[in-house]
Parts: C-alpha cells; sequence; structure tokens
C-alpha cells in the first residue's frame, strides 16, 4: 500500500456523553467502552491505575480510553489499588494466549500492550473474527513461524496507521482509475476510494476486488470499511494473504516460505519504500517488528529489511 497521512475521527465534547454524576471513589475494574464512570471512580487500564475527573460515558469507537483522554482521567488516583503510579512501573505481564489461530498466538492484553493508544474501533475481537476467516493466517508452520506472522502483519499494520490510531488518511480524493482492477469494475457515483481500514486500502480496484473476495459491495459502499470493524479487518487480511503488491510474494508466503520480514514491505509499499528509497520509513517497519516478536517471544529471523 502506498504510504499515506491519515485523518484520526474529530470527536466533539458531546460525543463524549459527559454527565453530571457524582459518586464515591469505587474501583470499577478494567476500563471499557460505553460504561457510564462517576466523578472519582477508578479503572485500570494497560498496568496503570486511574481515576475520573468528570462523570461520563465511554464514548463507543473513539478511543478515548484513560491514556488517550487527560481531561477525562488523572493517572495516579482511583480506588483500585496496586502500585497507583499510572502505569510509570512495569505493568502486570499479559495474560497468555488460548485458543486456536491469531488467538493461541496474541493474547488481548498483548494486543493492548502493543497498541495502548489505539482508536476503539479496532477491537481485538474483530481483529479475531477476521483472521479466522482466513484459515492460513497464522496457522502455518512452526509456532516461532505463526508469531512471525503476527508480528509481521501487526508491524505494517502500525505503520500505516499510526498505531491503530486513525482510520481514514487526511489527504482525501476519489483515487478512482478504470484502467484495471476486476471485470465491470467502475466508480460508483459520489464514492471515494481513498485509504481505510488497517491495510489502507485504496482505488476502486482494490475496493472491487476485496469486496469480491469478501462477499461485501465496497464498489458502492467504501465507507464500510472504516464502520463495520470485523470488514475493515478483514480488507488487510484479504491483502496480506492474496495480494504480491509491488513484489513478488504475498506477506503471508514471505514469512511461512522463511523470504523474511523485508519482503512484507516489498510487497506493501516496496516501490516507494525499497531499495533505498526511504530507508527511514523501512527502518520504522523494522522497528515495529522487532519490538512486536520481542513481545511474543520470537527472534525476529533473518532479512528484516528491504
Amino acid at each position: 500500500m502506498k504510504n499515506f497521512f491519515y485523518a484520526a475521527t474529530l470527536v466533539s465534547s458531546l460525543a463524549m456523553g459527559l454527565v453530571s454524576q457524582e459518586a464515591a471513589a469505587a474501583c470499577r475494574g478494567a476500563w471499557t467502552e460505553g460504561t457510564t464512570y462517576s466523578t472519582g471512580d477508578g479503572v485500570t487500564y494497560n498496568g496503570g491505575n486511574y481515576g475520573a475527573l468528570v462523570g461520563h460515558t465511554a464514548c463507543v469507537g473513539c478511543g478515548w480510553n484513560p491514556v488517550a483522554a487527560p481531561s477525562l482521567w488523572q493517572a495516579g488516583t482511583g480506588g483500585c489499588g496496586g502500585s497507583g503510579d499510572g502505569g510509570n512501573n512495569p505493568p502486570n505481564p499479559p495474560n497468555p494466549p488460548t485458543g486456536n489461530g491469531i488467538a493461541g498466538i496474541l493474547s488481548e492484553s498483548t494486543f493492548n500492550a502493543m497498541f495502548p493508544g489505539r482508536n476503539g474501533f479496532y477491537t481485538y475481537s474483530a481483529l479475531v473474527a477476521a483472521a479466522n476467516s482466513f484459515s492460513g493466517f497464522a496457522t502455518t508452520g512452526t509456532t516461532e513461524t505463526r508469531k512471525r506472522e503476527v508480528a509481521a502483519f501487526l508491524a505494517n499494520i502500525a505503520h500505516e496507521t499510526g498505531n491503530l490510531v486513525y482510520i481514514e488518511e487526511i489527504a482525501k480524493s476519489t483515487m478512482c482509475d478504470t484502467s484495471w482492477g476486476p471485470p465491470g469494475c467502475g466508480c460508483a457515483a459520489g464514492k471515494m476510494y481513498y485509504g481505510r481500514g488497517p491495510i489502507q486500502l485504496s482505488w476502486n480496484g482494490n475496493y472491487c476486488a476485496a469486496g469480491n473476495a469478501l462477499g461485501v459491495d465496497l464498489k458502492n459502499n467504501p465507507d464500510l470499511v472504516a464502520r463495520d470493524a470485523t470488514i475493515s479487518w478483514r480488507t488487510g487480511f484479504w491483502f496480506w494473504m492474496t495480494q504480491t503488491g509491488a513484489g513478488s510474494m504475498t506477506g503471508h508466503n514471505a514469512i511461512v516460505n522463511g523470504a523474511g520480514f523485508g519482503e512484507t514491505i516489498r510487497t506493501i509499499n516496496g516501490a516507494l519504500e525499497c531499495g533505498g528509497r526511504n530507508p527511514a520509513q523501512v527502518q520504522s517497519r523494522v522497528n515495529n517488528y522487532t519490538r512486536f516478536c520481542s513481545l511474543l517471544g520470537v527472534s525476529p529471523g533473518a532479512n528484516t529489511g528491504c
């Protein structure tokens, strides 16, 4: 995918659902979207303790967690005990993963540690549901290979979305080109095909191809990629598992066949980054990959650059 700038969803104070409730401090456990909190309530988030500065309802899909919303939460306060330092001490060890496929490699707590400030749109449950619709993802090869694939996919996604903060690109344009793409794939009237979702799906041809593969009409409804989290994640896995992009192999095959992380970069944005074209962008992706490999307990392997 081309390297785009991205646009965060602007959320007004009204969207935060502020309420005027007052209550005694109480530990409410782990912070969750959609929950109504009273002034003084305590929560835990990413290993830290936080106290609510004002009563409010946590906006669903806005990503306003205690780290991202200091106007609503104060670190090191609340009634949840623990270190009380808002996460200055090392967080508790992540829970071990359970289940099959990606859930057997990546636990929700590790996902949260990878993306502590992510937009709430990008949920762990939608990630797992989408990954499970591609049977080969995180199920092929040794445990080490499976861990590297999860790390590689998420490292590229992190780079494309500013660590899962942004859903859409900033510089929006129509991005309609009917000279390529599936037969009969034109551009729907009034629709724009700029980058959306974890892989920043772009151009009408890719929307048509992804939609055809996923059984979703993305030609006429491209905004689904920015509104439905599972569909959004599935477009990312569609590209990863089936498209060679600017490279010679899919991202999936690059990892499971031992070609290395560098070949996944070449597939996604090699025409603009590899071969010395943009070493800083390549290094950003590599840094993500090595960090995620460390969190998953696996070595990065060879050939990380391109």
